[in-house]
């Protein structure tokens, strides 16, 4: 197929995490970057032989040689460039978090029309690993489904050898901390693998900022949350268990489980080697047989390729990508409503 032609807006780190990848992909082809810092998107221009160097989100969406652009700014910024975009006739696919709130994704929705549009959260599901656990979900295996569990705690390192970044764990820049940076990933990869058949109804969660202990570790101002625990119930009963912690005074652990009435799947998220999707499947006669239904090796290229390639693919083949805007809505449904929770003390019902 012909290339699609990306503008990469936001050279940071992700912006050029993105431009790394597409410069290896048959389906993408990069003709303009943008930066408000003009060094750094010139040494990006220079750096992958893009002709198009902008210092403005617009001067790069008036480029008629743009199809698509990727939004790779800090997530404030991202309802009026994407709505820009739109105007001007260029599919969008936004990093993650995918906006500030719900009712700015639904702006987003109400005004994409018949363009292509997306969100990076479905990195982990690019993986050969998610898809075999969607298809034992798929395929009814595991019953009625009974909880979806995660629980991703990262334990606390020595100080940073670099600045941290300013939009890492303040809510005017990225929405919020754990839950906008990291949580979207967990949500995506549960829900999509659920097939993304569980509605949500009612959020129980509580959230806390950074241990006193580790204050120096953030950028000074920081007010969001870097541990969060919440209960998320789904019409029909199932429920989503869900913890993430960061900078946290315990060892790393993680655990991934779906389980049902009749089996359970126990899921790796992030790439390693020898990941496994492991399903316990129930017995009468043995109490629970343990079987390997995917095991290999996974990457971080093959985890940030695959976004861009769907996306692409989704461009020319005329659908929305792995996650489009309707289920990025569904995460950030769950993320307002856990907010709101954690910050009345109370139960919240999530709207529609």
């Amino acid at each position: 197929m012909e290339p699609v032609r990306f503008g990469i807006i936001g050279c940071g780190v992700i912006g050029n995490t993105h431009l790394r990848v597409m410069a290896k992909l048959p389906q993408t082809r990069v003709v303009a970057v943008a930066d408000i810092i003009e060094e750094r998107a010139r040494e990006a221009g220079r750096k992958y032989s893009v002709p198009g160097v902008y210092t403005t989100a617009e001067a790069l969406i008036a480029d008629h040689a743009v199809e698509a652009v990727v939004l790779a700014m800090p997530a404030c910024e991202r309802l009026p460039i994407a709505l820009n975009a739109y105007v001007n006739g260029k599919h969008v696919l936004t990093e993650k978090p995918v906006a500030m709130t719900a009712a700015d994704v639904r702006k987003m929705i109400k005004a994409r029309g018949n363009l292509i549009s997306g969100c990076c959260s479905s990195r982990f599901r690019q993986f050969k690993s998610a898809d075999a656990a969607a298809g034992v979900v798929a395929r009814g295996t595991l019953g009625d489904l009974r909880v979806v569990h995660c629980r991703a705690l990262k334990e606390a390192v020595g100080p940073p050898k670099t600045p941290p970044p300013e939009w890492r764990l303040k809510k005017a820049l990225n929405a919020g901390g754990i839950l906008t940076n990291w949580g979207c990933y967990d949500l995506d990869y549960l829900l999509g693998i659920t097939g993304w058949s569980l509605v949500p109804r009612v959020v129980f969660a509580q959230t806390w900022q950074v241990p006193p202990a580790y204050l120096a570790h953030v950028a000074p101002g920081s007010d969001a949350e870097t541990h969060l625990v919440g209960l998320i119930r789904c019409e029909g009963g199932c429920v989503i268990s869900f913890e993430r912690g960061e900078y946290m005074a315990l060892r790393t652990e993680e655990a991934w489980r779906i389980v049902g009435s009749a089996g359970s799947l126990r899921l790796t998220m992030a790439p390693g080697k020898g990941n496994q999707v492991l399903l316990d499947k129930a017995s009468s006669e043995q109490g629970v047989v343990t079987t390997t239904v995917w095991q290999g090796d996974e990457d971080w290229d093959g985890m940030h390729g695959g976004v861009d390639e769907d996306f692409a693919n989704a461009v020319r083949e005329g659908r929305q990508p792995k996650t489009s805007l309707e289920h990025a809505l569904v995460i950030a449904r769950i993320t307002d409503a856990i907010y709101a929770s954690a910050a009345g003390g109370q139960a919240v019902e999530i709207g529609g």
